[in-house]
């Protein structure tokens, strides 16, 4: 089995987190400049075996679409063409990057750690990591308990 990759798309920096082997553990990965993603993806492919990508998808309150999502679409497009055999999904971003700094104030890290960007991005592809794990656990259940 191979790993679970979420990524956090942004502007400027992209967090990523993925699972272990088995896929019962999100861990923050890094955080990539931009325009580096691509490269640092084909790289990281080279090394390990990912079976899913999870791209948080932005959304306001109302379920409309962000104006991230303007830049997200077309990586998602490409991200695709790039590594056809790797199933991408998206799952809702909504509110990460602000559960993310109160993970930060509530794990201890000081003033001047919450006022890394990058982390604030790691932590982000993290928490839509687990949100993606626990939605499919959900799911499995459900299914079980319909048979």
């Amino acid at each position: 089995m191979g790993r679970i990759m979420a990524i956090d798309y942004g502007r400027k920096r992209t967090g990523l987190a993925v699972t272990d082997e088995l896929q019962l553990i999100a861990t923050g990965l890094t955080t990539v400049e931009t325009h580096k993603l691509m490269p640092f993806l084909d790289d990281y492919l080279k090394k390990e075996t990912v079976d899913r990508f999870v791209v948080g998808e932005a959304k306001h309150l109302d379920n409309t679409p962000s104006e991230s999502a303007q830049y997200i679409e077309p990586f998602v497009a490409e991200l695709g063409k790039r590594h056809p055999a790797i199933p991408v999904e998206r799952i809702d971003e909504r509110f990460t990057s602000k559960m993310a700094f109160q993970a930060m104030i509530d794990g201890g890290l000081s003033r001047k750690q919450r006022q890394n960007k990058a982390l604030i991005d790691t932590v982000s592809a993290v928490l839509i990591l687990q949100n993606y794990m626990q939605k499919r656990e959900f799911e499995k259940n459900r299914k079980n308990s319909d048979q």
